[in-house]
């Protein structure tokens, strides 16, 4: 799946996920959606030969449903239109770079050439410095990106965090969810995007200065020296030597001795000679270190970025995707796999988890329940066996009596410990069925589940109410779905 169908896919899932009363996307819209996706992916998979493939189909039914909200809602329409700040930036600043670096035509002075020059040496060290710290973030593992902040990155990937107006309730909350959704889930790919545009915006600031000097020198006699109050000539030989060795190791330039430097020192009077030497170990010195670096390293974030573009990395293993894959015929079974705590599970509520399970995931839902875990002991030792980044595993869920208090030290360690090793996070069940066996009064069942709610929330995590012994009371379909949290 490219970016683009992903955009529109995830767009997609964010209304109608919102859109939980069909106020804005009727049955009736979803239904012709999905069948015309059905019939158009099983037409390209005749074509091609295959089986029918879960993107093609997401990325048809996603142009259909945006079409018809576009036709209906004229605020979306143009919120459709809106367009990355990125490919302006791409052209800009590398434009701005080669005009600032041609306008430093003060490299010391505009009719001399400074072998101590200050700007000169503080672009270099500057570049020389990022190279430092690019490796250190290369070898370091980190879940940042670096050097860009989130919020930069999410004004990069989705432009104004501003809702449209006059856009319904529903339509809004689906886009403040698509802000999030598609922020994070590009900001990797808007990394690579910027990182480019500063290489190649840092590789014409170089370029501008080379021009400058070479443009400059055409109209003006330079007159090569240097001046400083605490270093003497050998320390400036020294400097010099280090700071040019690569210019000429690479290039056929005419080198300088100590008595080259020490001549050039402007306590005397300025020499035009060999103005030019000095111009081209500048350039070649540039051209080295600035240059082609940044050339190089824009080249390779380019590509990274292509190929991410190309194969945007969207999880199609989530809930909501695997539920229209079972409608479409495009997968295997998905699994919601259900770890009880301090619950036993009897058969009349087994089969309400299974329910659970295709309601959330499709007719062809796999339940997978794994054995209660018992009160107070340690989810790490409770959990050993199980392998909680397995890929064929669409949800894991986990299961409380609603009837139980909940307790941090117990309740909320477990639910952590599942949080942080769950890649795809996890979803939290509550069961009322125990409460509304006993008689529980209304007005129970509502104090049980605020509290349960107010628990979940505090871990960050929220919980969905059931009745395993009657899951119809409380229908989770394609709209509300079964909320995941956490992950990696």
């Amino acid at each position: 799946m490219n970016e683009r169908t992903a955009r529109d896919v995830v767009l997609m899932r964010a209304i109608e996920t919102a859109d939980t009363k069909r106020e804005i996307l009727t049955e009736d819209d979803r239904v012709y959606a999905s069948r015309s996706a059905r019939e158009l992916a099983h037409w390209q998979a005749a074509e091609g030969k295959s089986e029918p493939r879960l993107d093609h189909f997401l990325g048809q039914r996603a142009e259909l449903v945006l079409k018809r909200l576009a036709e209906r809602t004229p605020a979306f329409a143009a919120f459709r239109q809106r367009r990355s700040l990125l490919p302006m930036l791409a052209v800009l600043l590398p434009i701005i770079g080669f005009a600032a670096g041609a306008g430093l035509d003060r490299i010391g002075n505009p009719h001399r050439v400074d072998l101590l020059s200050a700007p000169l040496l503080a672009v270099l060290a500057w570049n020389l410095l990022v190279y430092v710290a690019l490796i250190v973030w290369a070898l370091v593992p980190s879940k940042r990106t670096g050097w860009a902040s989130p919020r930069l990155l999410r004004r990069l990937s989705v432009g104004k965090a501003a809702l449209p107006r006059k856009l319904p309730a529903p339509l809004a909350a689906g886009i403040a969810q698509y802000f999030t959704d598609w922020s994070a889930l590009t900001a990797k790919l808007t990394h690579l995007r910027l990182g480019r545009t500063i290489h190649l915006a840092a590789a014409a600031f170089a370029l501008g200065a080379i021009a400058s000097l070479y443009a400059r020198g055409v109209l003006t006699q330079y007159a090569a020296g240097w001046e400083s109050t605490f270093l003497d000539a050998q320390q400036v030989h020294t400097l010099l030597s280090v700071l040019f060795a690569p210019a000429l190791a690479v290039f056929p330039l005419q080198g300088f001795t100590l008595a080259d430097v020490q001549a050039l020192r402007f306590v005397q009077e300025p020499s035009s000679a060999g103005g030019a030497r000095w111009v081209h170990l500048y350039a070649a010195t540039l051209l080295l270190l600035v240059v082609l670096p940044r050339l190089v390293l824009a080249l390779v974030s380019g590509l990274r970025a292509r190929r991410l573009a190309h194969r945007f990395p969207l999880d199609l293993g989530q809930p909501y995707y695997r539920l229209l894959a079972d409608r479409v015929g495009a997968s295997g079974p998905a699994v919601l796999r259900v770890i009880p705590y301090s619950f036993t599970v009897d058969e009349p509520r087994h089969k309400g988890l299974a329910a659970v399970a295709a309601m959330v995931l499709g007719e062809q839902a796999q339940l997978m329940l794994r054995p209660s875990c018992p009160y107070g002991e340690e989810p790490k030792e409770l959990l050993r066996d199980a392998r909680l980044d397995d890929a064929g595993v669409a949800i894991t869920a986990v299961l409380f009596n609603l009837a139980a208090t909940p307790e941090r030290e117990n309740h909320g360690a477990f639910l952590e410990y599942l949080a942080r090793n769950t890649p795809r996070g996890i979803a939290v069940l509550l069961d009322e069925s125990g409460l509304v066996e006993r008689g529980a009064v209304d007005a129970r069942l509502v104090e049980r589940v605020a509290l349960w709610h107010q628990f979940c929330q505090y871990h960050h995590i929220q919980g969905t109410v059931v009745d395993l012994l009657h899951p119809e009371r409380h229908p989770l379909d394609l709209g509300s779905g079964l909320p995941v949290s956490g992950g990696a």
